[in-house]
């Protein structure tokens, strides 16, 4: 184990962030690296507990004992392949992942778990830095294996599955690979050479890669299960929720992904139309949704040099410790500030968050055509329902407006449609435990049959759905021979 004593004599301490100042004037990842030391002094804090809640706490059940073990030992190159044994893209979740593992940590229940979330961005950032070396299969199983979808799911489910001897084709419907990890998440969160670097990798194990393809239009139905022995669905869940109140419709108003893809786009070097940009700069944003989404659409607004940004969430505001009736191990339910809201807009203020409050409409401007103002009002919750509160109605400057209230589901027209999967009540695609679906030799993996999750559920989900389709595939070349 680590230091037996070192969570008594090391005092837990995050990485740092550049200034708030500093970092609102470019799209640079926010963080500073910390050096081997400070890494080591952190990781010597693992108890190396009996039973380690932490790697319950962990989707993907990382071994993480053993990698803070090897970090405080200096073994860097050991904990990289401790990390990679249970997580493909640890680049990925140790940037963007909100740490279950900490809050199952058991120092969490002094407020003071180990910084794993760091330890193993770290790991990944001075192992992977540079050119990733494949591990390509030694023999080749001949079965053939289309992926729709390339975010973390369908990209975890490919890595596994070329790894397991099989032809791994990657469709994408966007022009680049990565999915949400591309378009969705801001570059100051996850810089996307760190995808490229992976990808790299991953087609020299043997991955093909076809982007600007979308399944269920250039590719339909028939010709899918003609050309390939097994099918994975990971299409997300990218039919976003909308807000069906009065003024809908006025200009200014978008759903959260718009507004990030277009900036996702301006960092990667595109040429966004003037006609279709949506830009916060000089204006008073207003973000509906408290959420990764949301904060992120913060962030992007402060960047932009918006004059204001607010956001606003529907829940009451919660607590600021555990309550009693959400208890360790479980996943703290408490008030979180993001790097995102902490930063200044061009008025040199934060933003400003308003909890229980609900948008009643969006009010136009002298042309009747573009939103001015959102109309609110706050609410409270009686016997486990919403009401509003009398005499609480106001009026919020606003130019442009996001929402950020989530996702309902994967888009059912296309592919889901053409192959007449079963769907749960809420919209998902229906699979037993393996990722089978209604339909044989289809699979779904990630938030199109799990729902709206984090990157790490998601990645989870692609590596154990990969073992439900080899297992398949295994079967068939069993009763072949």
């Amino acid at each position: 184990m680590a230091d037996p004593r070192g969570f008594l004599k090391v005092t837990r301490a995050k990485t740092v962030d550049r200034t708030a100042h500093e970092r609102i004037g470019d799209y640079r990842e926010i963080t500073i690296e910390p050096t081997p030391d400070e890494l080591r002094a952190q990781a010597s804090r693992c108890m190396d507990c009996g039973i380690p809640f932490c790697h319950h706490g962990c989707p993907l059940g990382n071994v993480i004992p053993e990698f803070n073990d090897l970090v405080w030992r200096g073994r860097f190159e050991d904990a990289a392949r401790v990390l990679a044994s249970t997580n493909n893209f640890p680049e990925f979740t140790g940037r963007v992942c909100p740490a279950p593992c900490e809050a199952s940590c058991v120092l969490s229940l002094e407020e003071a778990p180990v910084t794993i979330k760091d330890v193993e961005r770290t790991i990944a950032h001075s192992v992977f830095a540079g050119a990733l070396d494949p591990v390509p299969s030694a023999f080749r199983t001949g079965k053939r294996v289309a992926i729709v979808g390339s975010g973390p799911a369908g990209l975890a489910a490919a890595q596994q599955l070329a790894r397991q001897g099989h032809d791994v084709v990657v469709f994408e419907k966007a022009d680049r690979i990565g999915g949400l990890l591309r378009y969705g998440i801001p570059d100051f969160k996850m810089e996307k050479d760190i995808i490229d670097r992976r990808l790299l990798q991953m087609e020299a194990e043997g991955v093909r890669f076809r982007p600007g393809v979308d399944v269920g239009t250039a590719i339909g139905k028939e010709e899918l299960l003609a050309s390939f022995d097994a099918i994975v669905l990971c299409i997300g869940a990218r039919a976003p929720r909308d807000l069906p109140v009065p003024g809908r419709e006025l200009g200014g108003v978008h759903f959260a992904m718009e507004y990030l893809e277009q900036q996702n786009r301006r960092v990667a070097g595109d040429a966004v139309p003037a006609e279709s940009s949506i830009v916060a700069q000089g204006k008073h944003v207003i973000v509906i949704g408290g959420g990764d989404t949301g904060s992120d659409c913060v962030g992007t607004a402060n960047r932009q040099r918006a004059a204001s940004v607010t956001q606003l969430e529907l829940m009451p505001k919660p607590p600021l410790v555990r309550m009693p009736d959400n208890p360790w191990p479980a996943w703290p339910l408490i008030l979180r500030t993001s790097s995102s809201q902490e930063e200044p807009s061009a008025a040199g203020k934060a933003c400003e968050r308003e909890f229980a409050i609900m948008t009643k409409g969006f009010l136009p401007d002298a042309s009747g055509t573009h939103v001015a103002k959102l109309a609110a009002v706050r609410v409270e919750l009686a016997g486990g329902a919403i009401r509003e509160v009398p005499g609480s109605e106001q009026e919020l400057p606003c130019d442009l407006a996001f929402l950020a209230m989530g996702f309902v589901g994967p888009q059912k027209s296309g592919i889901v449609d053409e192959l007449g999967l079963a769907l749960d009540a809420r919209g998902n695609i229906v699979t037993d435990r393996s990722g089978a679906t209604s339909v044989p030799r289809v699979f779904a993996a990630g938030d199109a049959s799990r729902g709206q999750s984090l990157v790490v559920w998601a990645i989870a989900d692609g590596r154990r759905v990969a073992a439900g389709v080899h297992a398949s595939l295994g079967s068939v070349l069993r009763a072949v021979g």
